[in-house]
């Protein structure tokens, strides 16, 4: 539930597609708060898919594949995941709200995981939500060294064989920018915002999902 004015409204996945549309998106301050509230960022996290940095070293670790990488398999456990606590973050924005309304946009297919696995293990992954031809990416958990990073290399061919126009990372940290994510302000970015979601894209592109696809997808960077 999220109150305005001193009444409550429920949110709907309905409701949340609309306010991905809009730039905004939801959070709760932890776990075990129930209320949720929507931010809207002066400067904007974006990864331009054209410029996305795949280093020496990560070429080299998908080059071996050392997971398997499947999509959409374990939606939930992904979400689950990323809950969990991890090094700098013993908070999670993830709320059973939160959880229920990205199951539901899964079901409906506008919710996507990649995952890393090592045999029955989930070792590592994203998941975010698609709306025309935007990717939000939401977050993201890593169990093995390199796992999360492999996942987003993964999901960035497929974005990008798929022709969509816009990754969203919400917000810009060091680790997103070493990918080459940058920050840009409100106002440009919902321009870019207004452009994908009116376009049309697919996140199940022919070519894409294999080791080769994204080695070819992206140059070498140092």
């Amino acid at each position: 539930m999220v109150r305005r004015g001193g009444q409550r409204f429920e949110i709907t996945p309905a409701i949340l597609l609309k306010a991905y549309a809009c730039g905004i998106f939801p959070m709760a301050e932890s776990a075990d708060d129930p209320r949720i509230f929507w931010i809207d960022p002066t400067e904007r996290g974006i990864l331009p898919l054209e410029q996305f940095h795949l280093s020496r070293s990560l070429r080299k670790t998908i080059r071996r594949q050392p997971f398997d990488i499947r999509v959409d398999t374990a939606f939930a456990a992904v979400v689950d995941a990323c809950a969990e606590p991890a090094p700098g973050r013993t908070q999670t924005w993830i709320n059973s709200q939160i959880r229920s309304l990205y199951l539901a946009l899964y079901r409906e297919g506008f919710a996507h995981s990649v995952e890393a696995w090592e045999g029955d293990h989930l070792v590592g992954g994203l998941y975010g939500v698609s709306l025309g031809a935007a990717f939000f990416g939401e977050s993201m958990f890593s169990r093995r060294t390199d796992a999360s990073k492999v996942a987003l290399a993964y999901l960035c061919d497929r974005l990008k064989r798929g022709g969509y126009q816009l990754l969203d990372t919400q917000f810009l940290t060091e680790h997103l920018a070493s990918f080459g994510a940058i920050e840009i302000p409100r106002d440009d970015y919902q321009l870019l915002l207004e452009d994908a979601v009116a376009a049309d894209a697919t996140f199940h592109p022919s070519g894409a999902g294999t080791a080769e696809s994204v080695l070819q997808s992206f140059s070498q960077t140092s």
